[in-house]
């Protein structure tokens, strides 16, 4: 019976109608690589050194050993119900010295940020500030309780000792 109407549900054309297509697994985000921001970008200057390349960009994420005038930033985002996102940029080195740099268009840290929104809702925020009758009566409520015993409250005239049993066994 069960089969008959998950078939009957797989032949509809609408995939929103078919109620396997409501359960999906969990998949991990995935991030990968150096994120290079359009700042970062604007700081970068022909004649910079690899230092301060590195500073400005962060560790490459690819350096050949047979390019070794190249570095490569690749990063790459792949979340569930959002398409992948990679963003390559490429800076070139002759000698020590930045020659030139290229890449894509890299979004700012405000446009990047903005992209990572899950859209997920969360539930209310509770309340995290006392109102004045809540202090009042908590107030209120303290100074009805009895106060602790002297005898309860103070601390033993002598240290205590405690003993613990040996930690390896006697026969040795």
């Amino acid at each position: 019976m069960a089969c008959a109407v998950l078939a009957s549900c797989s032949s509809t054309s609408g995939s929103a109608i078919n109620p396997v297509n409501w359960i999906t697994p969990y998949k991990v985000d995935v991030i990968q690589g150096n994120f290079v921001s359009s700042e970062q970008v604007a700081q970068l200057r022909p004649g910079m050194t690899r230092d301060q390349v590195k500073a400005v960009l962060g560790t490459p994420l690819l350096a050949s050993l047979f390019h070794t005038d190249r570095w490569d930033y690749v990063f790459t985002l792949k979340r569930q119900g959002v398409a992948p996102q990679s963003f390559k940029y490429a800076v070139f080195f002759k000698g020590d010295q930045l020659e030139r740099f290229e890449g894509d268009t890299m979004p700012s840290e405000r446009e990047f940020i903005s992209r990572l929104d899950s859209k997920r809702k969360m539930g209310k925020v509770p309340v995290l500030e006392a109102t004045e009758e809540q202090l009042k009566a908590a107030e209120k409520s303290s100074a009805a309780k009895p106060a602790p015993s002297e005898a309860a409250t103070s601390l033993p005239a002598g240290p205590q000792t405690t003993v613990y049993p040996p930690l390896e066994s006697p026969k040795q």
